[in-house]
C-alpha cells in the first residue's frame, strides 16, 4: 500500500508557489507537445489534399483551356500525313466559344488553309486546260507534217525539214503527256488494287527499245497495292531514263525488285553512264531539269520529266523514290512503296 500511495501522482500544495508554478509549466508543454503534433500530422495531411485538388483544378482548367489548339494541332498533323497534300486543304477547324486568342488563331489557320487550296486548284485547273489546248494542236500539225512528209515527189529537203519537225513537234506531245500526268499522280488515288512489280518491270524490260544499250531484269516478288497503271508509267519512266542518258556504246540498264525486311516493295534501276555529281542529284527530281548542260539537250532526250513523275506516282501510293551516284559513272534509282494493306 506504501509503494501505490509513493506512485501515485503527487498533487502540489496550494500554498507553494514555486511548486504550482512547475507543475503548471509541465502541464502547459505537454499541451503544446501534443497540439504541435497534431497540428504536424493534419497540416500535412491537408496540405497533401489541397494540393492533390490544386493540381486536378488546374489540370482540367489547362486542358479545357487548350483543347481549341489540339483541335488546330490535329488539324495541320492531317493536312501535313495526308497522301496528297492538296486534298488535306479542304479541311477546316471548326471552333466555339469566345472570341478570344484561341479562336482567333483557328480562324486565322482557316483563312490561310482557303488561300492555298483556292492556289492549289487554280494551279491544277491551269495545268489541265492548257494541255488539252495544246494537244490539239499538236495532233493537227503532226498528221499534216506526216502528209508532207510521206507526199509523193517530195524533195529530200522537204523531208529532212520534215522529219525534224516531227521529232521538235513529238517531243511537245511527250510534254503535254508529262504536264498531264504529272497533275494525275499529285491527287490521291482513288482507287487501289494489288500489284505484283515484279511484273510490271519484266514487262516494262520486254517492250522499251534499247538500241545499242543491254537491258537486264532480276525481279523477284514486290507486292504493294495500288494503280497499275501509274506504276507501270513509273518503271516504264526509270528504263527510258536509264536508257537515254548511257554511254554511247556498251551501255548497260540493270532492273531488280525485292522485299526488304519491313515487306515494302523495292524497285532498282542502276545504269551506266556519265559521271553525276553528289550535289546535282536533288535537282534531276525537279521538273524540266537535267543534268549539268543536258538542260539543252535534243528533242529525242525528253521533256525533263521523267524522274519528277516517279517521285510524284511513288510519294501518291505512300512511297519514295529516291537517287544516288553510281561508282564509275551513272545514276541508281531506287523506288520503295509500302505493302498491300498499308
Amino acid at each position: 500500500m506504501g509503494e501505490q500511495a509513493n506512485d501515485a501522482v503527487q498533487l502540489p500544495d496550494p500554498g507553494d508557489t514555486a511548486t504550482s508554478e512547475n507543475f503548471q509549466a509541465l502541464v502547459t508543454g505537454e499541451v503544446w507537445e501534443d497540439a504541435l503534433g497534431a497540428i504536424g500530422t493534419q497540416g500535412s495531411l491537408a496540405l497533401m489534399l489541397v494540393s492533390l485538388g490544386t493540381i486536378a483544378l488546374g489540370w482540367l482548367i489547362a486542358g479545357r483551356m487548350l483543347r481549341p489548339l489540339q483541335r488546330i494541332t490535329d488539324t495541320a498533323a492531317r493536312i501535313a500525313e495526308s497522301p496528297a497534300a492538296d486534298r488535306g486543304l479542304h479541311e477546316r477547324i471548326s471552333v466555339a466559344g469566345p472570341r478570344d486568342e484561341l479562336r482567333e488563331l483557328a480562324e486565322t489557320f482557316n483563312r490561310m488553309l482557303k488561300r492555298l487550296d483556292h492556289s492549289f486548284d487554280g494551279q491544277r485547273s491551269f495545268i489541265s486546260n492548257a494541255s488539252h489546248e495544246l494537244r490539239t494542236p499538236l495532233t493537227v500539225t503532226r498528221a499534216l507534217l506526216e502528209v508532207a512528209v510521206h507526199r509523193h515527189g517530195a524533195s529530200p529537203e522537204v523531208r529532212q525539214l520534215g522529219e525534224t519537225l516531227l521529232e521538235v513537234n513529238a517531243r511537245h506531245e511527250r510534254l503535254i503527256n508529262g504536264l498531264l500526268l504529272l497533275m494525275r499522280s499529285d491527287r490521291e488515288l482513288a482507287e487501289r488494287s494489288y500489284v505484283d512489280m515484279a511484273d510490271i518491270a519484266e514487262h516494262v524490260v520486254t517492250q522499251t527499245p534499247a538500241a545499242g544499250t543491254s537491258v537486264t531484269a532480276t525481279c523477284e516478288e514486290a507486292a504493294t497495292q495500288g494503280e497499275p497503271v501509274l506504276l507501270e508509267r513509273l518503271v516504264q519512266n526509270l528504263v527510258e531514263n536509264a536508257v537515254s542518258y548511257n554511254v554511247a556504246e556498251d551501255g548497260w540498264v540493270r532492273v531488280t525488285t525485292s522485299t526488304d525486311e519491313d515487306g515494302r516493295a523495292v524497285l532498282e534501276v542502276v545504269n551506266s553512264g556519265p559521271v553525276v555529281p553528289p550535289f546535282e542529284v536533288p535537282g534531276l527530281f525537279e521538273p524540266f531539269r537535267r543534268l549539268g548542260t543536258e538542260r539543252l539537250a535534243t528533242a529525242s532526250r525528253g521533256a525533263g520529266l521523267g524522274l519528277s513523275i516517279v517521285r510524284a506516282v511513288a510519294r501518291a501510293h505512300g512511297g519514295e523514290a529516291t537517287a544516288s551516284p553510281h561508282p564509275g559513272g551513272g545514276l541508281r534509282v531506287t523506288v520503295t512503296l509500302p505493302p498491300p494493306g498499308q
